[in-house]
């Protein structure tokens, strides 16, 4: 199999290895890919939703799969775009159907699919400038605290918590009026609070069957004790302890199977991943939000502790037989540390050289995220630079080679949390 994969962060890192490591996989492409990627097969210098050129790729090098790591390439249709030419319809795209990705693409659209299936969710309701009034109202009798949440991608800053009414005002004026989040926010959700604990729950599925993956907690804030301000995620870990076999079933009976059924009634189409942002409300699983691809730092968890042939498992979703498949997962724990660049998740300076970065043993990996290869020289390239993930018997031990590590590799800037699991350990 001649693949193309599409991004360029941990996540795709973490992807590239996996399915590099796959008997199946002849040539591996990945566009525009980082600097770990180009270990695992070839980058090429093309955006993830530059359509036309990645069509012209495709045929050029007899890609047979697409695997798009990121939701914007989904969100913006490319799964259509191959299903609807001639030349490319016979090359199977990993992700779903641009209605599918509004799951992830839309919030409005993806609560009202929840309501429609029965999976528990927050209570909401949705603005706009047509209703900006009524908004107002809303929030003025909202109890405390109040979510405002940008209805489109906002890179995962669109979401607003705060315990101030007049705060929240403020920020839904901003959403809408003066279009913080861009066209992300021309549309604002308002959800009721729910308190209790977060986790990550992945399936891959083909829109009728599924099969669940390791699940993973990360952890979104900047500083240690998850204070100040969010990011795209600081690091991750799986297992998750307080999710047992008890819980996941429930996780599985009220929201994996009523929302796989729920596409396959409404014909909408998804072979792919879907991520479950779940929060733990006393025991009770609620959805906080879907995702149309897997999560990044998650990915970073999940790919080295399943112990299947991820190419295997794709295949299977395009011929239909993924019911017949076993998911295989390594017991161990693992624990992701991400090294960021100063500044981050604000104004951030990149170009950083970067030492000590170890080879990859069976216990550890280090997934490049913001980087780029300059000679033999290795440069920092973005916000959230470095994934070290560790694998051991126990969470405590996993974080410790993972912070070890970390503190090991240089490059100037550089920050990183080292109580990434804390609550469990």
């Amino acid at each position: 199999m001649n693949i193309l994969l599409l991004g360029s962060g941990g996540r795709e890192h973490a992807l590239a290895l996996k399915m590099s490591q796959s008997p199946l996989c002849g040539k591996l492409f990945i566009a525009p890919g980082n600097a770990g990627t180009a270990q695992c097969g070839t980058n090429v210098n093309m955006g993830v939703s530059e359509f036309d050129k990645i069509r012209s790729f495709c045929l050029e090098q007899e890609i047979t799969m697409v695997v798009p790591g990121s939701e914007e390439a989904l969100v913006n249709g490319i799964f259509d775009y191959f299903a609807q030419d001639e030349a490319l319809k016979h090359i199977p795209v990993m992700g779903p159907s641009k209605l599918g990705a509004q799951l992830e693409g839309s919030k409005a659209f993806a609560k009202l699919f929840m309501e429609r299936q029965g999976i528990p969710t927050a209570a909401y309701r949705e603005f706009s400038e047509e209703n900006y009034e009524e908004g107002i109202a809303y929030i003025k009798q909202h109890s405390l605290p109040i979510v405002l949440k940008a209805d489109g991608l906002a890179a995962g800053k669109g979401v607003v918590i705060t315990s101030n009414h007049d705060e929240a005002l403020d920020e839904f004026s901003q959403m809408i009026k003066s279009a913080k989040f861009g066209d992300a926010s021309r549309k604002v959700v308002i959800e009721q609070f729910l308190s209790g604990i977060e986790l990550s729950v992945f399936v891959l599925t083909d829109g009728h069957t599924y099969k669940i993956l390791p699940e993973a907690k990360d952890y979104k804030r900047i500083g240690e004790g998850d204070k100040g301000l969010n990011t795209g995620g600081m690091g991750a870990v799986s297992p998750v302890p307080f999710a047992d076999a008890a819980f996941l079933k429930l996780v599985e009976d009220k929201v994996i199977r009523p929302t796989v059924d729920g596409l396959s009634k409404e014909g909408i189409i998804y072979p792919g991943f879907i991520f479950f942002g779940l929060i733990n409300v006393a025991g009770e699983p609620f959805v906080i939000e879907y995702n149309c691809r897997m999560g990044d730092p998650e990915t970073e968890v999940v790919m080295p502790r399943l112990q299947n042939d991820l190419l295997e498992l794709f295949t299977a979703v395009n011929e239909g037989n993924l019911s017949a498949q076993t998911i295989y997962t390594d017991q161990r724990a693992a624990a992701t540390v991400m090294l960021v660049s100063k500044g981050y998740p604000e104004a951030y300076e990149k170009n950083k050289s970067i030492t000590g970065i170890p080879q990859p043993t069976q216990d550890q990996i280090v997934f490049h995220a913001g980087t780029r290869q300059d000679g033999t020289t290795v440069l920092t390239n973005g916000g959230r630079v470095l994934a070290v993930t560790s694998l051991a018997t126990s969470l405590s031990l996993a974080l410790a080679h993972s912070v070890q590590t970390a503190n090991q590799i240089e490059f100037e800037g550089k920050n990183f949390r080292k109580d990434i699991g804390y609550e469990f350990i």
